[in-house]
């Protein structure tokens, strides 16, 4: 089957469709992971958007029901070079486009995604349109520039769960590695659960829960609309917020709880979470010209002094003199584009990473913040830069 993505600019891509039948719009990005397809399509943060993936060859290993990062899938479209005829790899359930399909994800395949990234780095993203139904060049563009642009969008409504939720999932670790866990006699018990952590969910990713339940914390996960009075009756030793969609200012509800919880338990932002968290505190954000996505993004913590490779999916930033000025101090900074990727706020007890320090896919060099957060809270340290050395 025939399918078409069309660029707000003008621009057409024609290709075949391998996933469901359908028009979906979003804002159109690129992912340059070399690995973790499934991870990715399945990050509540990419809702909202078409993603491209960078890797000309996408599907190789299949899918299966271990390396999701929701329960559901929530971007808008997924674009492709190439598509492997069958997927080869003893943990595969079922090739990619059936779990597309199953999923309602309309998917493209077979064009030139070089000539695409090309195309977003220099011009920005852009609002897209991909379709399995109208293949009229001029309809599908005129429908992308009528699409829903992704500044002051609140899509954090669309992925965040009703109700509140419980997690004691732990990492997945060989026999060998999980004996020599200096965690494992700590998080494998839950009543021996160290410290009560509560995550605010605005489209968390599974890996962070695991990364907490790990570190010997006992979860409890609320939706995204709760108020401060919510979360601090159930007495927690310290909040998460993780990743989420769309535009970070479009989230006031979230923003208010946040800012009555700031200086009265500790807080780790992470993605989206550092970003509303910046927003509480009374700094500003902006939108980057195409995001970060991939996991391969070099980060200079600047209190350690040294580089860590990160993994990455946002599309806004927050201003980093902005932060400053209302007593943040800067942490990490983007070695691509200068963009401020971690701050500390002591007097509010804050933490805040840009970038998924979980990972999932990506490297496991940032993994320490999660655990270094859940010590602090045990031990009631209070939040500071000595805490990312």
């Amino acid at each position: 089957m025939t399918a078409k993505l069309a660029l707000e600019d003008g621009t057409i891509f024609t290709g075949r469709s391998v996933g469901a039948p359908g028009t979906r719009e979003g804002e159109v990005v690129f992912c340059t992971a070399l690995t973790g397809y499934q991870e990715v399509l399945s990050d509540p943060s990419y809702c909202g958007q078409i993603v491209t993936l960078t890797f000309p060859q996408i599907g190789n290993y299949g899918v299966n029901s271990e390396d999701l990062e929701s329960r559901s899938l929530h971007l808008a479209g997924l674009v492709v070079k190439e598509l492997p005829p069958r997927p080869s790899n003893f943990r595969a359930a079922r090739p990619l486009p059936e779990f597309l399909a199953d999923h309602g994800v309309v998917a493209i395949a077979g064009l030139d995604t070089r000539a695409l990234t090309r195309r977003i780095r220099v011009h920005g993203a852009m609002r897209g349109v991909l379709s399995t139904e109208i293949l009229d060049d001029m309809a599908l563009v005129a429908r992308a520039r009528a699409a829903e642009p992704m500044t002051g969008a609140n899509l954090v409504s669309r992925v965040a769960p009703p109700a509140p939720w419980a997690w004691s999932e732990r990492l997945w670790s060989p026999p060998e590695q999980l004996a020599r866990s200096r965690r494992s006699a700590v998080a494998g018990q839950a009543a021996s659960a160290r410290c009560r952590v509560v995550v605010l969910d605005c489209g968390v990713k599974h890996n962070i829960l695991r990364h907490l339940s790990e570190a010997g914390c006992d979860v409890s996960v609320l939706p995204a609309s709760v108020s401060a009075a919510e979360v601090l009756d159930r007495r927690p030793d310290g909040v998460l917020v993780g990743n989420g969609p769309g535009d970070p200012a479009a989230v006031t509800a979230t923003i208010d709880a946040l800012r009555g919880l700031l200086g009265r338990v500790p807080i780790l932002g992470i993605c989206l979470g550092h970003q509303m968290l910046a927003l509480a505190l009374g700094a500003r954000t902006y939108k980057l010209p195409f995001g970060h996505h991939g996991s391969n993004v070099p980060v200079l913590n600047t209190p350690a002094r040294r580089v860590e490779i990160t993994s990455q999916n946002h599309g806004f930033a927050v201003d980093a003199g902005s932060l400053e000025a209302v007593g943040g101090e800067v942490t990490h900074v983007n070695l691509n584009d200068g963009s401020l990727e971690g701050y500390v706020h002591r007097e509010a007890g804050v933490v805040c990473v840009q970038f998924h320090p979980e990972a999932s896919p990506g490297p496991h060099d940032a993994a320490y913040v999660i655990e270094r957060f859940a010590d602090a809270i045990t031990e009631r340290r209070p939040i500071s830069i000595e805490l990312l050395l």
